[in-house]
């Protein structure tokens, strides 16, 4: 569909990843006309550097671990190594797959897809390549990119962001993590599959620090267990080359040395030099703030996903421009209760949760009206034949709903919808125990925490 001067569009979209495709799709299955633009390729940080394509390498990660430790099974296994091009095949091919469906499904919705760098020229409309593209609503959904730190300047060959690290032509012998949040310890995780020498810098206290600090621990044993290196609880001062790679210093005097560093401490608003600022939008550190319903200061506009400050997760990313697609279409919407969205990092082993950590629960309710229970995965069969430990621990309100589900182990992200479930619909833990989860899955390891929360164990002790 040609864009002219007659012709105005019920939403503009100006960003193609997870926000902006999902806000497409709904928009137009309700029956709004759409523009949809997009710089690079549709499906953006998600689909083509960042969930997709990392958990690709986190599968094959897995299979180099299993092939090594086929024995333990009585399989006659061997690892002769990583061709890390046949790595890229499979996971590129992943990836192309999903890429060529998601095209598929904006055009079979009438959806018009706009290729080219849009920039916001009025609260109603977006320019692209010397067209204009209005709409009687605009919604913003440009992302994020890596950041860094500092004075710290990645150069793409030794130090190196997530983006780089997806298309990395060789296995490193060694790396620096700079980060132990989720990308990083995924990273991490997938490169000691792989055999490289990793270590982990996080200036906080503990890995994976927004998680409930139980979790956090059961992830630092694994990862001891499996000779992934860490420091923990001092900040990154500097890096300098070396010969062959690079030496990162820590402000307590530590010392690294590896062949890259990758630096992995977040991602930032993709928000300079948009026209945002000047169509009157508000802006925090270049975030684009909204409302609960995802409104910008500006009537017209509204913003989804990274770009926003709320968790930086595609999933939300979905949620948040279905809302806005649906506000727009008339329908009754209801904010999101970002504490029930499910949260898991795929590293070996994963990390899932929903709801609060214990400590919030402390300050929410009063340490005196929290419960907690934590069940071991030993004593979960179908955990014992995967060869993986870890533990669910539920946080309670004293005589009252589930308010956290937090998970470590192998596969626990596959548990993680049940737990939103119990966590978004304020279940009891009697409630909970009262349903039957089919043995032997781990799934019933969530049966078995609820079980001893209200106070009947039955495959751990009281």
């Amino acid at each position: 569909m040609a864009n002219d001067a007659n012709t105005v569009f019920d939403l503009v979209i100006l960003g193609g990843g997870s926000g902006g495709y999902s806000a497409a799709l709904r928009a137009a299955q309700l029956g709004l006309d759409v523009a949809l633009i997009e710089k690079d390729k549709l499906g953006g940080t998600c689909l083509h550097r960042g969930c997709i394509p990392t958990k690709a390498l986190l599968h094959a990660g897995e299979l180099a671990d299993q092939a090594r430790e086929g024995a333990e099974f009585g399989v006659m296994s061997t690892f002769e190594g990583i061709d890390i091009g046949g790595v890229h095949k499979y996971k590129d091919g992943v990836v192309s797959g999903l890429y060529k469906g998601l095209q598929g499904l904006v055009a079979s919705r009438k959806i018009t897809y706009v290729a080219g760098e849009g920039r916001l020229s009025s609260p109603t409309s977006v320019d692209v390549g010397g067209e204009r593209y209005t709409g009687r609503h605009v919604l913003l959904a440009t992302g994020s990119v890596p950041k860094s730190l500092p004075g710290l300047t990645i150069d793409g060959v030794r130090i190196i962001s997530s983006d780089h690290a997806l298309v990395l032509d060789r296995v490193p012998k060694s790396a620096i993590v700079l980060g132990g949040g989720v990308i990083g310890v995924e990273f991490a995780s997938a490169w000691k599959s792989f055999g490289v020498d990793v270590t982990i810098v996080e200036a906080l206290p503990h890995l994976v620090p927004v998680e409930d600090e139980n979790s956090s621990k059961l992830l630092e044993r694994a990862f001891r267990k499996r000779g992934i290196n860490f420091s923990l609880g001092s900040r990154f001062s500097g890096v300098e080359y070396t010969a062959d790679g690079v030496k990162v210093s820590l402000e307590n005097g530590k010392t690294f040395e590896a062949e890259l560093l990758l630096v992995a401490v977040g991602r930032g608003p993709v928000s300079q030099g948009l026209g945002y600022e000047e169509a009157g939008v508000a802006m925090d550190r270049g975030y684009v703030l909204v409302d609960e319903y995802m409104q910008t200061s500006v009537e017209t506009i509204s913003a989804v996903g990274d770009l926003v400050p709320t968790l930086q997760l595609a999933h939300v990313g979905f949620a948040e421009g279905i809302l806005v697609a649906e506000r727009l279409a008339g329908l009754k919407v209801v904010p999101i209760d970002y504490d029930g969205v499910p949260r898991v990092t795929y590293c070996h082993p994963e990390v899932a949760s929903v709801g609060i950590t214990e400590a919030k629960a402390k300050e929410l309710y009063g340490a005196d009206k929290v419960v907690t229970v934590k069940y071991n995965l030993a004593g979960n069969g179908k955990s014992k034949i995967l060869k993986t430990a870890g533990e669910i621990k539920l946080v309670q309100v004293q005589d009252g709903a589930v308010v956290g589900v937090h998970m470590v182990g192998d596969r626990m992200g596959e548990q993680v919808g049940e737990a939103q479930l119990i966590y978004n619909w304020e279940a009891l833990p009697a409630e909970v125990a009262q349903l039957i989860h089919a043995h032997p899955t781990q799934n019933e390891a969530l049966g078995e925490a609820h079980l001893a929360l209200a106070g009947k164990p039955l495959h751990s002790h009281d």
